[in-house]
């Protein structure tokens, strides 16, 4: 369980700054991804930018000083038992890859370093009420940035970011510069341990290849977490009924379970829920005790990928394949009448 309160040590914030140039994208600054009341964040809320200084480069080595060791344990931290994982090795695991290398996809999302490629951030802490600049690099086994990326989903890279007590979740889609340093612009987030995931198709030793990784940062200052929410099958937003079903029973770690989300408006059933990044509706699961990653998409015909066009619902189906047991904090996202929509829930899985 949270602590009833806890902080980060803070020291002197640090500015963000900016990446130049862009390669085959925009250079247009990506959006957050949505936001509602469960405890999603929006850049449209965000305070007037940080002032950014001159363009840098992600460091090629690990900053020292890194974090401060947290005074309580807190989930999504490290890889200990479940319930019981720390602040131990943030600092090198945030700044300078993963605590341990070389270690092939465990399905989790809680991995720096996976296959030869580790996720290498600038910096692992941010001031608390100013939007955060967050840039990284995916690296090779040599230290190299890669710059080849495979667009999935209609976007080269994808990432979320979440508190450690499952609130403030958001997914933007960051740009890259030639050097391979990506930039995502994250709306303003509350004090408290986070954890940045990072969805992407990599071009290594010729093959396309899908990896996961993610590292945690901090936003320093005193922060009271969020109980979770019990599980419910049934959530509302901007006005949207989503009613989630297991038409074959509980969902089960481990194997493939069918999720059915209905979306209702007024009590009518919603049939023109519009394509969104390539499908009707993207589903980001965080497992309550080790913040283990999950992100589904509808399955069907027309309901993802180039068929995603025309009107979608008013029912979804989704495969859901969830590596643990126990609380996942469910954020689901749909596109209707023009506008992105964040509904949330806890789904129980035995």
């Amino acid at each position: 369980m949270l602590p009833a309160r806890w902080s980060v040590r803070p020291r002197a914030a640090r500015r963000p700054v900016a990446a130049v140039g862009m390669v085959a994208m925009t250079l247009a600054a990506a959006a957050a991804c949505g936001a509602d009341t469960t405890g999603a964040t929006s850049t449209a809320t965000a305070r007037a930018r940080v002032p950014v200084t001159a363009a840098a480069t992600v460091p090629t080595t690990t900053p020292t000083g890194g974090m401060t060791r947290m005074d309580d344990a807190m989930p999504g931290m490290d890889h200990g038992a479940p319930g019981t994982a720390g602040m131990a090795g943030m600092a090198g695991m945030a700044a300078g890859g993963a605590t341990a290398g070389g270690a092939e996809a465990s399905g989790d999302g809680l991995q720096a370093q996976v296959g030869g490629l580790t996720l290498v951030t600038a910096a692992n802490r941010y001031a608390a009420g100013w939007p955060i600049e967050l840039r990284f690099q995916l690296r090779d086994a040599a230290g190299r940035p890669i710059t080849r990326f495979v667009p999935e989903q209609d976007a080269f890279m994808h990432l979320y970011l979440v508190r450690s007590d499952l609130v403030g979740f958001q997914h933007v889609h960051p740009l890259m510069a030639p050097d391979g340093t990506w930039t995502a612009n994250l709306a303003s987030s509350q004090s408290g341990l986070y954890r940045v995931y990072t969805s992407f198709t990599a071009v290594v030793a010729g093959r396309d290849r899908a990896f996961v990784l993610s590292v945690p940062i901090a936003v320093p200052g005193p922060a009271t977490p969020v109980p979770l929410p019990a599980p419910s099958s049934t959530a509302m937003v901007d006005g949207y009924t989503l009613r989630l079903a297991t038409p074959h029973g509980a969902p089960k770690f481990g194997t493939s379970t069918p999720l059915t989300v209905t979306v209702t408006r007024g009590g009518r059933p919603v049939t023109d829920l519009e394509p969104y990044l390539a499908s009707f509706a993207h589903l980001s699961a965080f497992h309550e005790r080790d913040l283990a990653f999950a992100h589904l998409h509808p399955i069907g015909s027309g309901a993802t990928g180039p068929g995603a066009t025309g009107g979608g619902g008013p029912t979804l189906t989704f495969a859901a394949e969830l590596p643990r047991a126990g609380a996942w904090r469910v954020y689901l996202q749909f596109r209707a009448e023009g506008e992105l929509h964040t509904a949330a829930l806890t789904l129980m899985v035995h």
